[in-house]
């Protein structure tokens, strides 16, 4: 896991180089305040951050989930039990009631950067 830095001006933390992220898989970064952040690429090139936090476990392991899509919907799936939140929103496909916080993430100049 790699711990960031938060960028005082504009409140957001700088995570990593895109280009570092390898397309379909996940990394962990620790956030300044101790939160874990699951980012992951899609094969697609889009860059989601959620929660690395699974909830039906609480076990700090989505980043080693596996990304797929369902009707076109990316998602990744926890390697715990295999349930499965939507990398857009966070909402759990198995229990509409659970979902992962998510975070807006963006990407300036090849670098990622997280809104915490």
């Amino acid at each position: 896991m790699t711990a960031v830095e938060e960028k005082r001006s504009t409140g957001v933390v700088e995570v990593c180089a895109f280009d570092r992220l390898i397309p379909g898989r996940g990394v962990a970064a620790l956030l300044p305040d101790g939160r874990q952040v699951a980012i992951f690429r899609t094969v697609a090139g889009e860059v989601y951050a959620l929660s690395n936090v699974d909830p039906f476990t609480r076990a700090a392991v989505l980043s080693r989930g596996i990304i797929g899509d369902v009707g076109g919907v990316p998602h990744v799936a926890s390697p715990m039990l295999k349930h499965r939140f939507e990398l857009a929103t966070g909402h759990s496909l198995e229990d509409d009631a659970v979902a992962v916080r998510t975070y807006p993430v963006r990407v300036v100049e090849g670098v990622v950067y997280v809104q915490p």
